[in-house]
């Protein structure tokens, strides 16, 4: 027969007791609290409150590790924080410097990618551009991209959380991946949690790589999402010169965003709009019968 906790009213003070639990000892409203609050304290320590064992501490290295890519990535669960002082003065330290340092490395990873990204769009187009329109093929590349990310690195690893996590269902492990991914981190699901976890540092590792791998990949596709002119909404708030300096700039900076058949190319650009400098007389200068009027010269 199960034993369930219920309120009792004695002397005038909530107490709390079980069904078959002696009268001596049940707890009154304070002392519930107290250890309420003494669980929740035990419990940011690596003490696991649902068996009473001591299992891996919060700050083994696998932990450590895991805790340190989320702070640097921003997604920041918030299962463990540091609870001394100099914990958290080092952790500002920590984000402050290590923040930028991981954008620019995801930056870079991105760019390395972008080139065989930009030989798959280019083989695209050499297959279907008698076909298709860019724009069409475009909508292809993206899609393929879309696909790689959702296969590789929501339905797989969702898959192999709902294995290995006990309590998580496919529902539970592909929330946790789409959470994770976008750096939202709400931390109701938490990978290698568990008191009994076998091989609980090297899961934590093997979660923060596939935490930065793909972060780099979601990156890398809103890339090329944001590259289709007709998909980039923030086209609507810019003026036509503002259009025409950042694609001017994008273009200078070599195979960056704008890549794939239809590319901005300085040498079209120069072909199709060339500069015209006007040359004029002063009003002091008398005009030449020979010279009927202002002169346009061509630059080549």
């Amino acid at each position: 027969m199960k034993k369930h906790l219920f309120r009792r009213e004695n002397d005038q003070k909530i107490v709390y007791c079980c069904a078959t639990m002696p009268k001596k000892y049940w707890l009154q409203d304070q002392a519930l609290e107290d250890l309420i609050t003494e669980i929740i304290r035990a419990s940011n320590r690596g003490v696991s409150a649902a068996r009473n064992a001591t299992g891996e501490p919060n700050w083994s290295f696998g932990q450590s590790l895991f805790f340190s890519s989320t702070i640097v990535t921003t997604i920041g669960y918030g299962h463990v924080t540091p609870l001394s002082r100099t914990g958290k003065i080092f952790c500002i330290i920590y984000a402050m410097v290590g923040i930028p340092m991981t954008l620019v490395l995801l930056s870079a990873l991105v760019e390395r990618l972008l080139v065989p990204t930009i030989w798959l769009l280019q083989w695209l187009n050499s297959r279907l551009g008698h076909l298709y329109q860019p724009f069409n093929i475009r909508i292809l590349h993206l899609f393929i991209i879309v696909a790689i990310l959702v296969g590789f690195f929501l339905l797989i690893p969702a898959a192999v959380f709902a294995s290995i996590e006990p309590e998580w269902d496919y529902l539970d492990s592909f929330y946790y991946c789409f959470i994770s991914l976008t750096t939202i981190g709400l931390g109701d699901y938490i990978p290698g949690d568990s008191a009994d976890q076998p091989f609980r540092p090297l899961y934590k590792i093997g979660t923060t790589c596939y935490l930065f791998f793909g972060i780099t990949v979601m990156m890398l596709t809103l890339a090329v999402f944001y590259d289709i002119p007709q998909l980039n909404l923030g086209l609507l708030f810019t003026t036509n010169e503002d259009a025409n300096s950042e694609t001017v700039r994008l273009a200078s900076a070599g195979h960056g965003l704008q890549y794939g058949a239809g590319a901005f190319s300085p040498q079209n650009e120069e072909n199709i709009h060339r500069q015209v400098v006007r040359v004029r007389s002063r009003r002091t200068d008398s005009p030449s019968p020979e010279d009927p009027g202002p002169k346009e010269l061509r630059l080549p």
